[in-house]
């Protein structure tokens, strides 16, 4: 008996083993990118922090009862919607490279065309925002960019390596049309092993300021949040972003808990044209690595934004809340506020240009 159970552990060792070495999970820094990576202020007792205490759960919630009621509670009859997600297919590759554009590409994954330069953020085209095929399915509607719908790409911006933001069939797919990869420290590993090159990486830590083509710059900026593809955490950095070019200012925020960054980059690059936050798979547990709506309206306030694009909804359904609630609680108070909350369909194009934005309530349909 105890010999089939010694069997029975070593086989699922080596299935493990097999599994978290696939080339979907990436690779962990080595050589002069871990040394890079300790001598970050950053890093500290080996692995990255955020700049005030980040617990993965809030304060009055037990992990166990949080894991519980994620997989195995009753879920809310609208977890998923009931039918297709409203969206259109633009022909990404035939809008002109001389338009200032914003296309959301579903859940955080968006192409932005500004100043002649062209950004594609966070893609995850394939079917699942996981590593495993049918886990984590995306919505029906939601799924209709494919990877191959992506044009030519000056920059790839990667704000972290969770899978539902930075996936393996997406970024190898599009490897041979991507000009330079932009990623958090550390991130570069996982991009070599699927084979771009170290001199196609942009590969910094908060605060750096790099120069692009056309006269843009795009700055390294906090998030609160946290990083990891295998067991170890926190291996990775994770970030938002500033991008200014001579006639925008983007702020480009990644997935966050609120925090005190928010008002330090408004105050430091601000005001934004548009800021593009995360607003959807949150929770009360989480509320410290993931905004909660109410959350967005003040990171929204704190970084001087004129108009805000809310991301990280109606693609996958990564937590308890009904899928179309973030669109409605984000709306109701944006207009509470007064503020601009853009909402346009997955695929319908936004023009940068204009001041008067007009979007139909999809998510009512």
């Amino acid at each position: 008996m105890m010999c089939w159970i010694i069997i029975a552990i070593a086989v699922l060792f080596v299935v493990f083993y097999v599994v978290i070495n696939g080339k979907a999970f990436g690779a962990v820094p080595k050589g002069k990118r871990l040394e890079r990576i300790k001598k970050s202020k950053l890093y500290r007792k080996k692995q990255f922090q955020n700049i005030n205490h980040t617990p993965s759960i809030a304060e009055g919630y037990k992990m166990s009862k949080v894991t519980y009621d994620f997989f195995l509670g009753k879920k809310d009859p609208l977890l998923k919607p009931l039918k297709d997600i409203p969206s259109i297919h633009t022909d990404l590759k035939s809008i002109d490279k001389n338009q200032d554009v914003m296309v959301w590409l579903g859940h955080s994954s968006y192409y932005l065309q500004v100043d002649g330069i062209s950004f594609l953020i966070d893609p995850v085209l394939s079917l699942y925002g996981s590593p495993f095929k049918y886990f984590n399915k995306a919505f029906k509607g939601a799924d209709v960019f494919k990877p191959e719908d992506i044009p030519e790409l000056d920059y790839l911006i990667i704000t972290h390596d969770h899978f539902d933001h930075l996936d393996y069939p997406t970024v190898k797919s599009i490897k041979d049309r991507t000009g330079m990869a932009i990623v958090p420290l550390g991130i570069g590993a996982h991009l070599e092993r699927w084979g771009y090159p170290e001199n196609k990486l942009i590969e910094e830590e908060w605060g750096t300021e790099i120069k692009l083509k056309n006269n843009a710059r795009i700055i390294f900026t906090p998030a609160r949040h946290f990083s990891g593809r295998r067991i170890k955490q926190n291996d990775t950095l994770w970030a938002s972003y500033v991008l200014i070019t001579p006639t925008k200012k983007i702020f480009l925020g990644g997935d966050s808990g609120y925090d005190s960054h928010f008002k330090m980059i408004g105050e430091k690059y601000g005001p934004f044209d548009y800021a593009i936050l995360e607003n959807g798979q949150y929770g009360e547990a989480w509320r410290y690595i993931h905004t909660l709506p109410e959350d967005v309206i003040q990171a929204s306030i704190d970084v001087k934004a004129k108009h805000i694009i809310p991301v990280h909804a109606a693609k996958f359904a990564l937590a308890l809340h009904p899928w179309n609630e973030p669109l409605q609680k984000i709306t109701s108070l944006g207009k509470e506020k007064k503020l601009s909350i853009l909402t346009p369909r997955i695929g319908e194009v936004v023009d940068l240009n204009q001041s008067d934005h007009q979007f139909s309530v999809w998510w009512e349909d």
